[in-house]
């Protein structure tokens, strides 16, 4: 009995030592639950509204258009995304996510506890994360709100987020807003955000087209996109695609026939490159370049911009064509050609014969060459802003090896080394001879010159040297210069900026325009009209006789030394192009391409006269009557030999001013009028008449006429 007794007193004791145990682990838990509700209880209490949350950045992709509002492409991001409408997203996709991601989703709050508990069981019996608990709603939030950063402190916040977030919005905005910024996987280092992107990415199609069986694999990429991306592992996304099939048919959402078809069809994908291809990536750029410089990289990969722009898609078709069927062998040279609207700037085509994925340098922006005798419309210009008429004024043609103080020697010559005697400057550009434009450059002073190619439109820094005006250039021009300035002589002296961009449209309907024309009225009229007539007729007599067409046409040709560049820009009344071919890595020499030394009469010539020929088609427009007559005056320098005396006022003489009374004496070295006079060269031959001598003092029919013929290229093209 007393064994029995001492028993019963031990089993009491271990009964009282369990309780204390019991209610000292029951103090330690609730001390904890009370803790931790107390915890989740704070960071509830200090979450915001959602409307006081400043979003994740996301972002939308901004998307570029041509003039005629086709579709150009999009600014490459590190992720592509493009937000569709609810009626947009067929009700197989809505279905196949709820199924594979939260069933639920129109019976919960916001946050799905026992989902979560069920998660939490399977992934310990894995090892491993094999389920999500977390509600369409919470992922939401954590995909636009809060980010993913893996905290409790962020898990809480993200569970009451969520239920704020659906006391504001309807389940079908909550699935919208999920459906367009969830990421459906990264291809090529670009991470489709949304099923827009995911629709384009992964099929080449729209969302709204999608099947159910592209829906169920959509819908399951979210959980692990890198795992189950079907480009790269479609084994895997096919197992994951028929596991939201057969879901989907558990839940009532097809029926299991639908569901055995589906999981029986291939994947079927088309990679998409929606989002990567680029019509026109050259004029791309240049465009993109201008928007990152005013709003910034961030706002213009992901700002969801809507971007305007000036080009012409039929221009650049053909343009792109036109260089493609000239220069058509392995191991030709290059060409850049570049078009603007002359009335307003407008840049309307951007073209070069590059490949653009090994080579993403602008030759028509970015290429710096050498101009060769297309730059001496810079001082043509000049000299008839001064009031020299080029039919009257004349030049010996002749080898030149001049001391200029300041510059030192200069030796010129012509392309073909043949030399015409006394020639008119307006005889000297259709035969484009260096060495009258020469002592032109001399007479009239190359800073004048220089302040004039800067009025047309020429932005390269000039040094004001005499060899400028043949197109010695320390830093050359790019092709869009020179069509911009030749654009001016196009618009009778209206000297407009260079616009690639016509509006931008913001994703809140705010718009900024860039198209509102910036233009200047930089020469009259009329000496624009006087330098227009005479390059209209080296198009048709001249050395650009190639790029002559059907309706009124201008232009110049120009060739660097040793073939290393070729040119031709022009212009018709409406639109000036300018065209340059040459190698884009080196100065190499093209003595022979085709069987033929390229010259700006030859290839640039032709690109041209094609390009432009078939881009205006019958629309021709006649060159303007100006409303300002040039009033010539005479012009004695120091190299010519006879100047012109106006008609209205023969007793006239050049004082050193152009048309407008603004003085250009600067550095230039003018031969002084009053020299001239002592000489006589301002007396009429004694039968009375103007007419020129030439070099054997025979009297000549017609101021253009001399002894010389026009230099000659190799394969009888006319040179520069």
């Amino acid at each position: 009995m007393a064994r029995s007794y001492r028993r019963r007193r031990r089993s009491r004791k271990r009964h009282r030592a369990l309780k204390i145990m019991f209610m000292v682990l029951a103090s330690v838990v609730g001390i904890a639950v009370a803790s931790f509700a107390g915890y989740a209880i704070s960071v509830i209490s200090k979450t915001p509204p959602t409307d006081q949350l400043k979003p994740v950045p996301r972002g939308t992709s901004s998307v570029a258009y041509a003039s005629d509002g086709s579709f150009l492409g999009y600014v490459q991001s590190d992720e592509s995304r493009t937000p569709v409408s609810w009626k947009q997203m067929p009700e197989s996709l809505r279905n196949a996510t709820i199924a594979i991601e939260d069933e639920k989703f129109y019976k919960h709050s916001g946050v799905d506890y026992a989902a979560i508990a069920r998660a939490a069981i399977e992934n310990v019996q894995a090892g491993r994360t094999v389920q999500g608990g977390s509600t369409i709603t919470q992922q939401l939030v954590r995909n636009t709100l809060i980010g993913k950063e893996p905290t409790l402190d962020r898990k809480l916040r993200e569970a009451a987020l969520a239920q704020k977030l659906e006391s504001k919005f309807s389940k079908d905005e909550i699935l919208e807003r999920y459906l367009n910024s969830v990421p459906y996987g990264t291809i090529d280092g670009q991470t489709a955000v949304g099923v827009e992107a995911a629709a384009q990415t992964y099929f080449s199609k729209d969302t709204k087209e999608l099947t159910l069986g592209e829906s169920a694999l959509l819908a399951g990429l979210p959980q692990a996109p890198s795992i189950y991306n079907p480009l790269t592992n479609p084994k895997t996304a096919i197992q994951r695609r028929n596991l939201v099939l057969r879901k989907m048919a558990k839940l009532g959402f097809i029926d299991r026939s639908s569901a055995r078809e589906a999981r029986s069809a291939p994947l079927d994908l088309k990679r998409g490159y929606r989002y990567t291809n680029i019509k026109n990536p050259l004029f791309f750029d240049y465009v993109k370049e201008q928007l990152i410089d005013k709003y910034g990289v961030n706002t213009v990969r992901k700002g969801g911009l809507k971007i305007h722009t000036t080009i012409n898609t039929n221009y650049q078709k053909i343009a792109k064509a036109t260089i493609r069927s000239i220069l058509n062998v392995q191991g030709d040279p290059s060409s850049a050609l570049v078009s603007i609207d002359a009335a307003n700037g407008y840049i309307r085509a951007m073209a070069s014969s590059q490949d653009y994925k090994s080579q993403k340098f602008n030759l028509a922006v970015q290429g710096r060459r050498q101009p060769g005798s297309a730059f001496k419309t810079m001082a043509l210009t000049e000299a008839v802003r001064r009031g020299v008429d080029p039919d009257s004024t004349y030049y010996e043609s002749k080898k030149l090896d001049i001391l200029i103080p300041g510059f030192g020697n200069w030796d010129v010559s012509t392309y073909s080394n043949s030399y015409g005697g006394r020639m008119s400057l307006a005889k000297a550009t259709l035969i484009s001879d260096n060495t009258v434009y020469a002592q032109l450059a001399l007479d009239l002073g190359p800073k004048s010159i220089a302040d004039t190619a800067h009025d047309l439109g020429i932005k390269t820094e000039l040094e004001a040297v005499p060899s400028e005006t043949l197109g010695g250039l320390r830093d050359g021009v790019s092709p869009l210069e020179m069509a911009n300035a030749y654009a001016t002589l196009a618009a009778m002296g209206k000297r407009c900026d260079p616009i690639a961009i016509k509006k931008v449209v913001f994703p809140d309907g705010k718009t900024e325009q860039w198209g509102k024309p910036r233009c200047k009225q930089a020469i009259s009229d009329g000496v624009a009209y006087e330098v227009t007539k005479i390059l209209e007729k080296n198009v048709q007599s001249g050395t650009g006789t190639s790029a002559n067409i059907s309706c009124p046409n201008a232009g110049k040709t120009g060739t660097t030394d040793n073939h290393n560049d070729a040119w031709f820009v022009g212009f018709t009344p409406t639109l000036a192009t300018s065209v340059w071919v040459g190698y884009p890595d080196a100065l190499r020499e093209m003595s022979n391409v085709h069987g033929i030394a390229v010259a700006g009469g030859t290839f640039p010539a032709q690109i041209y006269g094609n390009y432009v020929g078939e881009a205006i088609g019958g629309a021709c427009v006649d060159f303007k009557e100006p409303t300002e007559p040039v009033q010539f005056t005479s012009f004695f320098g120091k190299y010519a030999t006879q100047g012109y005396r106006s008609k209205t006022d023969p007793d006239s003489e050049y004082d050193g001013s152009d048309e407008a009374g603004r003085s250009r004496d600067g550095d230039e070295q003018v031969y002084k009028p009053g020299d001239d006079k002592k000489s006589g060269k301002d007396k009429k031959d004694k039968d009375g008449s103007d007419k020129p001598k030439g070099p054997d003092g025979k009297k000549k029919d017609g101021p253009d006429e001399g002894s010389s013929k026009p230099d000659e290229g190799s394969g009888g093209a006319p040179a520069n």
